[in-house]
C-alpha cells in the first residue's frame, strides 16, 4: 500500500492516540504493520493503538453513553459523565518540550469521586461545587482507580443538576506493607525499614520556610525515597518503623511521605541476613503493577531497537539531546556526540523500555563512540550505526539496572548498568519438559 493510502488510517490513529505519538512514528509504524507484516488495516491500527497504551476500541464512532462514576470500569473511551467539582487547580506542564496548561482535580457524584484531567486547560475556568456534563471523556485506570480524562474531543457544559455527593467515611487505621509493594496514592502505610541516608533542605510552602528531612530507606524487597515534615530525630543506619505514612509519586516512583499524623518508632533491625541498600530483582509484571521503583534489576530479551538509538548529538550546557544543532533551553549551539540505546526488553511477564547510556552500550555491542564516528563519517549517515547496533542486540538476553519511571506510555529504565545474560538453553529445556511432564 502506498504511502499517501495510509495518510487518512494515520489520522484516525493521531486522534485515538491524542497527538501523544510522533506522526513520523506512526507512519513507520503503520507502514510496517501493513507493508512489511502483512496484517490488514484493521489488524494493524488496533496492533499501533496497544503497542503505544491506547484502547482499540477508541475507534468507535458510536454516540457516547452515560455513565455514572461509580459504574466506570476504566475502559470507556466516549464516555458523557454528570459530575460535581469537589476540587480542581490550573497548572502549567511540559509536554515534548513545550508547556501546556491543564486542569485538573477531583469530580464526585452520588456514586463515588474520581481524579479528573482536562488536557486543554487555556481556556477552562470549573467552579469548585458546580455540576458540569463532561462530553465525550475517556477513562483509564492507575493504580486501581479510574481517571477521567477530557481531551480535544471533548466538551464541559455547566448544569444546574443538584448533585449530593455521599458522605466520606474516613478510616484512620494503617495497614503494613513491604516497600517493594508501595504504589503511588496508597495512604494509611506501616512501613518498618533502614536508613540508608537522610539530608536536610529549606523549601517555601505558603510563603514559610519549612525544613524537610528526606533521604532512603530500604527494606528487603527494596529502596524508596522519603520526605519527613516534621524533626523525628532520623538517623542513618537506624531500623525504624513508620506508621500513618502515605505515598506520593514522581513519574511513577513512590515516595514515602511522612506527615503530621505519621508516627516513628525505633526497632529491632530485623535484616541483618538481608541484602539492604542493594539492588531489588523484579519482572515487569512487578514494575506494572507497583508503577516504577528506585534500583531495580530485571533480566530479559531485547526485541526492538527504537527511533533515537545510534550516534546523537547533545547540547554541551545540560546534555539533552537535540536536532538540527537547536537545544530547547539554550538556542543555536555547537552539539557533542554520544552515543545511546532505546530498547524494549521483554522478560515474558510483559515488556518495558530502556534508554542505555554510552558506557553500556559501548559494553553491549562492542561499537565505540570513536568507532561510530570514523564510521558515520565514512559513510556520509548516522543511520548506519543503529543499524550496526540491531544487529549486534536485537534478540539477547540481558540483564538491565536503574531506576524505573512510568508515563501513559508504560514503564521505563534508565539503565545505570547492564550485562549480556546468556541462557543455560539445555538447563531451560529440562526446566520446561519436567513443567509440561508433571502437568500431563
Amino acid at each position: 500500500m502506498e504511502m499517501n493510502e495510509l495518510t487518512p488510517h494515520l489520522e484516525e490513529l493521531k486522534r485515538v492516540l491524542e497527538n501523544k505519538v510522533d506522526e513520523q512514528q506512526l507512519m513507520e509504524d503503520l507502514n510496517t504493520y501493513i507493508n512489511v507484516y502483512h496484517l490488514d488495516m484493521d489488524a494493524a491500527k488496533r496492533g499501533i493503538v496497544r503497542k503505544y497504551g491506547g484502547n482499540s476500541i477508541g475507534f468507535v464512532t458510536a454516540e457516547a453513553v452515560s455513565k455514572k462514576i461509580g459504574d466506570l470500569n476504566g475502559s470507556e473511551q466516549n464516555v458523557d459523565i454528570l459530575a460535581k467539582v469537589v476540587f480542581s487547580e490550573k497548572k502549567e506542564v511540559v509536554a515534548r518540550g513545550e508547556k501546556k496548561t491543564i486542569v485538573s482535580g477531583i469530580l464526585g457524584d452520588e456514586t463515588a469521586t474520581a481524579s479528573f484531567t482536562v488536557w486543554d486547560g487555556s481556556s477552562c475556568e470549573l467552579e469548585k461545587g458546580a455540576v458540569y456534563n463532561f462530553k465525550n471523556a475517556y477513562v483509564k485506570m492507575w493504580n486501581d482507580r479510574v481517571q477521567i480524562h477530557i481531551g480535544n474531543r471533548g466538551v464541559i457544559e455547566r448544569s444546574e443538576t443538584d448533585i449530593q455527593l455521599p458522605e466520606r467515611n474516613i478510616s484512620y487505621s494503617s495497614s503494613e506493607t513491604k516497600i517493594g509493594d508501595l504504589r503511588e496514592g496508597i495512604g494509611n502505610v506501616t512501613v518498618t525499614g533502614r536508613i540508608l541516608t537522610v539530608e536536610t533542605r529549606n523549601i517555601t510552602v505558603k510563603g514559610e520556610q519549612k525544613t524537610v528531612y528526606s533521604g532512603l530507606i530500604a527494606d528487603d524487597t527494596g529502596k524508596v525515597q522519603f520526605s519527613a515534615w516534621n524533626d523525628f530525630g532520623l538517623k542513618e543506619g537506624e531500623t525504624i518503623c513508620v506508621t500513618n505514612a502515605y505515598i506520593r509519586g514522581w513519574k511513577g516512583i513512590p515516595q514515602l511521605n511522612i506527615g503530621d499524623r505519621s508516627e516513628v518508632s525505633r526497632v529491632d533491625d530485623a535484616f541483618l541476613d538481608a541484602d539492604i541498600g542493594g539492588s531489588s530483582t523484579k519482572t515487569v509484571g512487578d514494575i506494572v503493577r507497583t508503577g516504577g521503583g528506585l534500583d531495580i534489576t530485571l533480566s530479559g530479551t531485547v526485541v526492538d531497537l527504537r527511533m533515537g538509538s545510534g550516534l546523537i548529538k547533545r547540547c554541551p550546557e545540560c546534555n539533552r539531546s537535540v536536532l538540527n544543532n537547536e537545544c530547547v533551553s539554550h538556542g543555536t549551539i555547537v552539539p557533542k556526540l554520544d552515543l545511546r540505546m532505546k530498547v524494549v526488553v521483554d522478560d515474558g511477564t510483559g515488556a518495558i523500555s530502556a534508554i542505555i547510556n554510552r558506557e553500556c552500550t559501548e559494553k553491549l555491542t562492542g561499537i565505540t563512540l570513536k568507532m561510530a564516528t570514523d564510521l558515520a563519517k565514512a559513510r556520509g549517515e548516522t543511520e548506519i550505526i543503529a543499524k550496526s547496533m540491531a544487529e549486534k542486540i536485537l534478540m539477547k538476553h540481558i540483564k538491565i539496572r536503574g531506576n524505573v519511571m512510568s508515563d501513559d506510555y508504560g514503564p521505563m529504565m534508565i539503565v545505570k548498568e547492564t550485562d549480556l545474560d546468556p541462557i543455560d538453553v539445555p538447563a531451560e529445556a529440562a526446566k520446561l519438559l519436567e513443567t509440561v511432564e508433571g502437568s500431563i
